[in-house]
């Protein structure tokens, strides 16, 4: 797919899931939750670039939060966040990654340290007064999120593109949602956006990483699985579950 086509489907993709959700309107302040993978840096430059293009205007606060296995990356993605004209921005160094995995822990290293990263950020919205927390989770992660739960917490439920939080004081707004993790990893090398390694101990060998691989072998053999997967989440027929 040429460069050009590349970024059109994206941005059309994303432009869908904003405006199918009513994801974000005149005057917000959207926090972005900037992790420094792929998907995240993807968001906060598809969201920049898109307000010359439409009617209305929204405040972009970019928020990196190092976790505590790679201080230098802080100092990558606060001069990124300069060189990108972003005035306003919040970058900290804590240690909720080597805390989860330490041995005061004795809970899941993963759901503690996302828990400790999402409260933060809910904090520092509210400190700047953002009223849209956006994440850059994908179409992928929203079929893993589904597996996982139901896999593993015998639950039918996924992360949602749109979900208002604190009687609406908040709403957190995915709008990468319908487009799948490998565009995303073609257009961050297209656009040379500066990843950052994860170098979480857990990134290797987790629940969602053994579901990522199962997942893969099935989109290997047909083409249309990862499609019909997450078209069958908006498509739930209840007169035939349990």
């Amino acid at each position: 797919m040429k460069a050009s086509n590349l970024e059109r489907r994206i941005r059309s993709l994303m432009g869908k899931a904003i405006h199918q959700y009513a994801m974000i309107q005149d005057g917000d302040c959207i926090l972005v939750a900037v992790s420094g993978g792929k998907d995240s840096l993807a968001l906060l430059h598809l969201l920049k670039t898109r307000l010359p293009r439409i009617p209305i205007s929204y405040t972009l606060m970019p928020v990196y939060l190092e976790m505590g296995y790679n201080q230098d990356a802080s100092t990558l993605m606060r001069d990124y966040f300069e060189s990108q004209g972003h005035s306003t921005y919040h970058v900290e160094i804590t240690d909720f990654a080597t805390f989860a995995h330490s041995s005061k822990n004795l809970k899941n290293p993963c759901f503690l340290c996302s828990r400790m990263r999402r409260k933060r950020l809910f904090q520092i919205a509210e400190e700047q007064g953002c009223n849209k927390l956006a994440f850059g989770h994908n179409q992928d992660d929203i079929i893993e999120t589904f597996f996982l739960n139901t896999l593993y917490g015998s639950v039918l439920s996924t992360m949602k593109p749109f979900q208002p939080l604190f009687k609406g004081q908040i709403n957190l707004i995915r709008p990468l949602s319908f487009i799948p993790a490998p565009v995303l990893g073609r257009f961050a090398r297209l656009k040379a956006l500066p990843l950052i390694r994860n170098a979480c101990p857990s990134a290797i060998d987790s629940k969602r990483s053994q579901v990522r691989e199962l997942l893969q072998t099935l989109y290997r053999s047909n083409r249309k699985i990862r499609g019909n997967v997450f078209h069958a989440l908006q498509n739930v027929d209840t007169e035939y579950l349990l």
